[in-house]
């Protein structure tokens, strides 16, 4: 949010401001999906953008390791994972009705360690 305020290509950022529907895959129903952010900023070639944001932990993005034992743990993660990917479905489409982009950022595009 700081990085918002202080970036003077940033026009506008809100947070979790509006909710996209998305079919769950674990019980089949709709749910509302809170984006993290929303901004519009001015582009380098001086267009304007609007990009939806997802911030996520990396091992909440990728698949989880199907060696794994099936524990509690490995179902659970099983279970956020799918329902994560049906959430950024849900906000691809949104987006592309919307001509907005949609990027989910990790520890690694914000350079946590």
């Amino acid at each position: 949010m700081v990085y918002c305020d202080n970036n003077d290509a940033i026009l506008e950022w809100a947070s979790e401001e509006f909710y996209i529907p998305y079919r769950s895959p674990v019980d089949n129903r709709v749910h509302r999906y809170f984006p993290d952010f929303f901004i519009k900023y001015k582009k380098k070639d001086g267009t304007i953008g609007n990009d939806v944001i997802e911030v996520k932990p990396k091992g909440q993005v990728k698949p989880p390791n199907p060696r794994s034992r099936r524990t509690r743990t490995y179902l659970r993660e099983v279970t956020r994972y799918l329902v994560n990917q049906a959430k950024f479905e849900a906000a691809q489409e949104f987006c592309k009705d919307r001509k907005f982009g949609f990027r989910i950022l990790t520890e690694d595009e914000l350079l946590v360690k």
